[in-house]
């Protein structure tokens, strides 16, 4: 029997790359890409799905915007300066190593995260790019990024998508909860 096509929180994890302060107001719509990926934070750690948060190359393009960081309470932030996250071994000590699935959010879509996620499908693992949690600085290069994640079998997913399928079934005090704070 081969393993649920759907998203399961108990065997996933989040991966946020690259949503820095010092890029972000380059990303077209970014503020738009960093409060989805916020709200998706938020909903991870209702359910206890482990978040990694990448950084590339800090010195120079700073650290995570503070809205991810008020996020990142005990959320592990890995620094890089490889495009891929997956490169050098920097998530081998983190929830992604442990988890058979990745949800991804970040920036730029078409550099880090199309890297990232081909990355992380060739190591065997089930990926799932957040469609509105993704950006680059052009549209096309976003829209040419997931066309190219599509084509090599990377789901591409709403943030319901993830949230509902995380969540499994109505009914529950944490289904109440997100669905009264969270879900609009």
């Amino acid at each position: 029997m081969s393993p649920s096509p759907r998203i399961q929180a108990a065997s996933s994890s989040l991966l946020v790359i690259d949503l820095q302060a010092r890029l972000l107001p380059a990303i077209d719509q970014g503020a738009e890409v960093m409060a989805h990926t916020v709200w998706l934070m938020q909903i991870a750690r209702q359910l206890s799905v482990p978040t990694v948060i990448t950084e590339q190359y800090p010195r120079g393009l700073g650290s995570s915007a503070p809205e991810i960081l008020a996020e990142a309470d005990g959320v592990p932030r890995v620094e890089k300066i490889c495009f891929s996250s997956h490169s050098e071994s920097r998530l081998t000590d983190t929830a992604v190593a442990d988890r058979p699935q990745v949800v991804v959010c970040g920036t730029e879509a078409h550099v880090c995260v199309l890297q990232t996620v081909l990355d992380l499908k060739a190591a065997g693992k089930a990926v799932f790019v957040v469609e509105e949690g993704v950006g680059s600085r052009q549209a096309r290069d976003k829209a040419l990024a997931i066309a190219r994640m599509r084509s090599h079998g990377i789901e591409i997913v709403s943030r319901e998508m993830v949230a509902f399928e995380w969540l499994e079934r109505a009914g529950t005090d944490v289904f109440r909860s997100i669905n009264q704070n969270f879900i609009r």
